[in-house]
């Protein structure tokens, strides 16, 4: 580790609290925290695996409603968005950095175990809540889901043996007004159940460079009914229905750096129109609410969601239950995003639309006695996604007369998905203190593709010159002169993509069928009552996926493969001090092969066009500690940090530093743009995140109490795209496209953001008020870097937002 982190304070904290931890003292025990992450109920310090978990009442008081939020708290666990508006998961620098809405993330969702098998399904699932668990490194084994880098799994709050009913209401800046309530409690003898809804309603938090808009509001509405119907001493049956509406703008991007796809050399003829306009652009001014969309595609959305879960348990005898667990989920959207943080339309996605349908079952039988508990099971998942977008980039310098002044066009993607596995693993101890574990997992999955680019019409009100019928003019001038076979031209609504004879006219139609064998040993030691020790070697897979994008040709539809990670993790758990301090630390090995990303090729009709490719070979190694320390009474401090080192091991990609030139006439001079990016770390794979937490608690007279606490959390410089680091550009001169070491656009600087509340709490314990401060100090950081064909733009981190919460619970 190098000096710069020997001497970071969170380092020095963690320290601090293990040589505190060496003398007694008197201090109160900290609670007893139950996991489910072998899905069975345990005591986390007796589980051999990576697990952080945040419990409900963290999250309320700290005022974390989503993961992103949530991933604060988490350190290693790395939240962005893409342009497309859908969320982006990296845990331990295990991540794929994909927009399309049917894809699987490398870190797998659950809510009460069911599977939310696409990111954009998890939105609303973190409020009235236990806890949340996650679980890092492969979780192939007992999930219904491959993974390579974790599972994240929330536990709802269940309906308790009393009744019991409370909620609260938070004012705040940007008009913020947010209502959370709940009722839970018995019906009957042998059934209960629980309703929450939450909801929020705020203005708008970016501002437009160019004009007078505004953007970011925020509008959802979300409720849950959860039963618990016991019949019998041996039966027990679960149902939870979900459902939330989110009708919030997407997050707009700011216009970082100028790379455009096509540039014409200025000795043999004047740049168009368009390359002159996007050169006049300034770049965003690095403010928290500066950004800037296009007038003509306002970033909006409209998302509908429901889910029904369903799940029995027999216990067949005193040591033997059959589980069986069933979901269905239905998601629908709308929405327009922008996709260039700029007023012309260069990269703008609108209107468009989406769908995804899934049912997941699973059956499983499993055991525990004095030596041994197993599981075995199998599960079955049947999805269909489907996504229609229209592309708008009137004002993109592929808009000239040598491309027919190409300006919109369509992308749909229709998929069907059919997975089976089946799985288990064994428990066994050898003695009191010593467990080995084994597991595996067979997957066999399908997907059918239908994929068609088409020739849009034009959207109405929002484009005022040409349409579709444009971009279906110049397919079919490519198809006469590439084509290998005679073809029916095409018109509006046809299918542009240049087929495998370089013809437009079909659809992409293809199929990815793969299995693999996921596998995990293991062993725990206890040291004493208060210390595991534990080692694990595990082997996990991510499923392959076919992109939603503007393709040219067939081959930039065609999937990524499956990739692996091979994983070896050390690491021990040590309650200290009578309990009232907890000490865990873990180190780890990932060797990462075929890793999925979304990148560029070069084309030569239409400079830089996104695929998605495989990475052959990368690694991350680590170090990952966290200690809770209960110091008195009164005060409580945490403090985390994970330390990544990755490495790309071997790959030759496209370097956004490439140029494809055109002289006046229009012809194509230059088009290159292969290079190593071996050596390179691995994108959104910070070297260090942390989180430092304290809280201070005064008892009054009377038994009611106040408290302050503040959380600081961050990260290092992180790249956003291989060789991000690399890559640069000066606004003074960007009229030629030189290269200059201004700025570092793909690469996202570090930061720190503080958080803080205080609150007082009635003498029963049912009153709350509570003042919190998101982002306090107003920090400027990036989580994410958009390159698309002409610009990059990035998102920020929200701006600072504050709030007064008054609760009571009955």
């Amino acid at each position: 580790m190098s000096k710069h982190y020997k001497k970071h304070p969170l380092v020095i904290a963690i320290a601090s609290a293990a040589m505190l931890s060496a003398n007694s003292y008197a201090a109160p025990a900290l609670e007893e925290v139950i996991v489910t992450a072998n899905k069975r109920a345990e005591n986390i310090n007796d589980v051999g695996l990576s697990i952080s978990s945040v419990s409900g009442d963290q999250m309320a008081e700290q005022k974390l409603s989503s993961l992103e939020e949530i991933s604060s708290v988490v350190p290693g666990l790395v939240f962005s968005s893409s342009t497309s508006n859908t969320p982006i998961f990296t845990l331990r620098g295990i991540g794929f950095n994909e927009q399309s809405l049917g894809a699987y993330p490398a870190t797998s969702l659950y809510i009460d175990e069911a599977p939310m098998p696409f990111p954009v399904l998890a939105s609303h699932a973190a409020y009235d809540l236990e806890r949340v668990e996650v679980l890092k490194g492969p979780q192939g084994i007992l999930f219904g889901q491959n993974s390579t880098g974790g599972a994240i799994n929330f536990i709802t709050a269940k309906p308790g043996q009393e009744f019991e009913a409370g909620g609260d209401v938070s004012i705040g800046n940007y008009a913020r007004k947010e209502l959370n309530g709940y009722v839970s409690g018995p019906l009957t003898d042998t059934l209960g159940a629980r309703l929450a809804i939450t909801s929020l309603q705020a203005d708008e938090w970016q501002k437009s460079a160019s004009r007078n808009d505004k953007n970011g509001a925020q509008d959802y509405f979300a409720g849950r009914l959860v039963l618990e119907f016991t019949p019998t001493d041996r039966s027990a049956y679960l149902f939870n229905i979900n459902a939330w509406q989110d009708n919030s703008d997407p997050q707009a991007q700011q216009y970082v750096a100028y790379n455009p796809a096509i540039k014409v050399d200025s000795a043999t003829g004047n740049p168009p129109g368009t390359l002159a306009a996007i050169a006049a652009q300034q770049f965003t001014a690095e403010d928290t609410e500066a950004a800037d969309w296009s007038q003509y595609i306002d970033p909006s959305s409209e998302r509908d969601y429901y889910q029904l879960v369903a799940r029995g348990d027999w216990d067949l005898n005193d040591e033997m239950t059959l589980t069986a667990l069933s979901t269905y989920q239905d998601f629908e959207q709308k929405q327009s995003t922008d996709g260039d943080g700029l007023p012309l339309v260069l990269f703008d996605l609108g209107p468009s639309y989406g769908e995804i349908d899934t049912w997941i079952s699973e059956i499983r039988l499993s055991s525990v006695n004095a030596t041994t508990k197993w599981v075995i099971g199998a599960n079955l998942e049947e999805s269909n996604t489907a996504e229609d977008q229209t592309l708008n980039y009137i004002d993109s310098t592929n808009y000239t007369d040598q491309n027919a002044y190409i300006n919109t066009s369509g992308i749909s993607l229709a998929q069907e998905i059919s997975t089976y596995a089946m799985f288990g693993n064994l428990d066994y101890s050898l003695s009191d203190d010593l467990t080995v574990k084994v597991g595996a997992r067979y997957t066999d999955s399908t997907i059918k593709v239908n994929s068609c680019n088409y020739a849009a019409p034009n959207t109405p009100g929002a484009i005022d010159a040409g349409d579709g019928a444009n971009t279906a003019t110049l397919f079919n001038i490519l198809g006469n002169a590439l084509g290998t076979e005679a073809f029916t031209p095409i018109g509006i609504n046809g299918c542009y993509t240049l087929n495998d004879n370089s013809v437009p006219g079909d659809p992409y139609v293809n199929e990815l069928s793969e299995d693999n064998v996921s596998w995990r040993l293991g062993a725990d030691y206890g040291l004493d009552d208060d210390t595991l020790i534990y080692a694990n070697i595990s082997k996990g897979y991510k499923s392959g996926s076919y992109p939603a994008l503007a393709a040219a040709n067939f081959f930039q539809l065609d999937p990524v493969t499956q990739e692996s990670v091979q994983a070896y993790e050390v690491g021990i758990k040590s309650s200290l001090a009578g309990n009232s301090i907890q000490l865990n630390s873990a180190v780890f090995y990932y060797d990462y092969k075929d890793k999925q990303l979304r990148t560029k090729i070069l084309d030569p009709i239409f400079g830089f066009l996104d695929t998605l490719d495989n990475v052959p070979k990368t690694e991350i190694y680590g170090l990952e500690a966290d200690v809770t320390a209960q110091v008195t009474d009164g005060l409580r401090l945490t403090a985390a940090f994970t330390y990544l080192k990755s490495e790309v091991k071997d790959y030759q990609g496209v370097s956004f530093t490439s140029e494809a030139v055109r002289d006046g006439n229009g012809a194509l001079v230059l088009a290159t743009g292969e290079a190593d990016f071996s050596g390179d770390p691995i994108p959104f794979t910070p070297e260090l995140t942390y989180m430092l937490d304290a809280e201070y608690t005064i008892a009054l007279s009377g038994g009611a109490d106040v408290y302050a606490g503040v959380n600081i959390n961050g990260q290092s410089e992180s790249d956003a795209a291989f060789g991000g680091n690399r890559l640069s550009y000066s606004q003074d001169q960007r009229d030629d496209g030189a290269k200059a070491i201004t700025e570092k656009f793909n690469e996202m600087e570090a930061y720190s953001v503080v958080n803080a509340r205080m609150g007082y709490r009635s003498d029963d314990g049912n009153w709350r008020v509570t003042l919190w401060g998101k982002n306090i100090l107003d920090e400027y950081y990036t989580t994410n870097v958009i390159a698309s064909s002409d610009t990059s733009a990035r998102f920020t981190g929200r701006s600072r937002t504050f709030g007064l919460t008054l609760g009571y619970t009955y």
